[in-house]
């Protein structure tokens, strides 16, 4: 049985500690999908991942602007929870997970019998070292928010603590992405061939290609495959063109005009993830042109968002609310549908005394398919409400270093959206570490804390409608559409995920036909 949110609860009330630990195992079957048969032990795949040369990170801590990279990293190393299909959180590295009655400490048990490659045995101290070193990157307060370095320790050889702080259930799911684990001690410039834990190692790496072996040890199960050949790509077109013409066995998130092109051949499988990637049009709103809620208002009423997924996604995706999180249980559907008018765009425009004379810079990148062509055609749709944009290509790794975080209006992406409380804690709640709009509002901010610290569903759930009313209304995100995860595969892959976003990479499970 997996973890949810009803265990949290009910572990903070008392649950005695076996009846936990029964309750709380991950297992391997966190990301699979169904295999179409019997599994078959051997084989080696070879798959596509997008990435540039210039954006390259190898360090598991740092900020991986490549599909590419994240993808070798975490097959490599473990994080401690990991998206689960019954459950947005199951256990990974970590077996287990109890918080106390207050929901500010969490005690994490490390899985028995878990060692790194070079065959010694995964401590809780490497695991307090891991997330210390984490917490300590530029990026650290957004990848663990609320817990200071010194509040991680080790209980023993194989339990951590975490103490947040503030009252939070929904911690564990926030060391779902980056708690990748390392030995203790390791130093920065070997970190890049630092022995993992996960279910493959590191053969070798070149220029963003990478080969991984079968982790014969690892602590989850079975790994099916012997091997897994990761190729980066530059260019979706590329990587679907690789495809077409069998160089490779899988095109991850190939985007939608690469699979609109593969469903008319027999020999592709084109497998779906709904839900899985957002695309936001980001306003700054602690200064500069959009800090008037007015003016980020008309914005979000000047997009036509059937139009943007028609035409950028194809149809492969879904209209959007201006709301992060859409694949949440606690998703507010009844918050009313934004639609396009441009009459009262105008309006308001007028109202905050928009300068119209001016041409607004829009920075896109071209790091998922799609992207710089949605701010293509939204600087379209703007100028029917008189709003001049010209749309200005970065490089990935000029983007991050120059405009994310930093810039008046961009657009970025998501590939995590089965959590409301993910986005808030990370992005939108004041001083958080990745906060794109540099957003501050105590009702948001108020709400969040009342939905993490609830102690009964109906209460978290109120206050999560609260939360994505004041998000839907006033923060600095235009959130469109939400973009179907798209991968292209061969008829011999069998047990790809489903998982939207990032729980695409966990290919423990996959095997090949004969």
């Amino acid at each position: 049985m997996n973890w949810n949110r009803r265990q949290v609860l009910w572990a903070g009330g008392g649950m005695g500690a076996a009846a936990l630990l029964a309750a709380c195992g991950g297992g391997n079957d966190a990301a699979s999908s169904g295999s179409g048969g019997k599994p078959r032990k051997g084989g080696t795949l070879r798959i596509g991942a997008l990435g540039r040369s210039s954006a390259i990170v190898r360090d598991p801590h740092g900020v991986q602007g490549n599909e590419s990279d994240y993808l070798v990293i975490a097959l490599v190393h473990d994080t401690l929870t990991a998206p689960g299909l019954k459950d947005n959180t199951v256990g990974r590295l970590a077996t287990s997970f109890k918080p106390s009655k207050d929901l500010k400490t969490w005690r994490f048990t490390i899985a028995k019998g878990a060692t790194f490659h070079d065959g010694t045995p995964v401590t809780a101290d490497d695991v307090v070292w891991s997330l210390r070193r984490l917490r300590n990157t530029p990026a650290g307060a957004a990848r663990l928010p609320g817990i200071k370095p010194d509040r991680i320790t080790a209980d023993g050889k194989d339990t951590v603590v975490l103490v947040s702080d503030y009252a939070n259930a929904e911690l564990p799911s926030i060391t779902r992405l980056s708690t990748f684990i390392v030995k203790k001690n390791t130093s920065d410039k070997d970190m890049a061939k630092a022995p993992g834990a996960g279910p493959f190692k590191l053969d070798w790496y070149r220029g963003g290609n990478a080969r991984l072996l079968r982790n014969e040890h690892w602590h989850g199960g079975q790994v099916h495959l012997d091997a897994i050949e990761v190729t980066m790509f530059e260019s979706p077109q590329a990587m679907a063109n690789a495809m077409m013409s069998g160089q490779i066995d899988v095109a991850s998130n190939a985007g939608a005009v690469a699979a609109r092109t593969a469903d008319a051949r027999q020999d592709i499988q084109v497998i779906r993830r709904p839900n899985d990637m957002a695309m936001p049009v980001v306003m700054r709103t602690s200064g500069g042109p959009f800090a008037d809620p007015k003016v980020r208002e008309a914005m979000k009423l000047v997009v036509d968002r059937e139009a943007m997924v028609k035409q950028v996604l194809s149809g492969y995706g879904t209209v959007a609310n201006d709301i992060l999180g859409t694949a949440d249980p606690d998703y507010a559907k009844s918050i009313p549908q934004r639609h396009r008018d441009l009459t009262k765009a105008k309006k308001l425009l007028k109202e905050a005394e928009f300068d119209l004379s001016r041409t607004y810079e829009l920075v896109t990148t071209e790091d998922v398919p799609g992207l710089a062509e949605s701010a293509t055609l939204f600087a379209s749709q703007a100028r029917e409400a008189g709003v001049k944009i010209k749309v200005v290509k970065q490089e990935s790794g000029t983007f991050y270093q120059k405009t994310w975080l930093k810039g008046d209006f961009y657009t970025n992406y998501w590939g995590t959206n089965d959590s409301l409380v993910f986005f808030a804690s990370k992005t939108m709640t004041t001083g958080s570490g990745e906060n794109e709009a540099d957003w501050s509002d105590k009702d948001f901010d108020a709400a969040y804390h009342k939905a993490i610290a609830a102690a009964r569903p109906t209460a978290r759930t109120d206050a999560l409608r609260e939360l994505q009313q004041i998000e839907h209304d006033a923060s600095g995100y235009l959130l469109w559409g939400m973009a179907d995860g798209i991968d292209l595969a061969a008829p011999k892959v069998h047990g790809l995920p489903k998982l939207p976003g990032y729980g695409r990479v966990q290919l423990e499970n996959v095997w090949l036909a004969t």
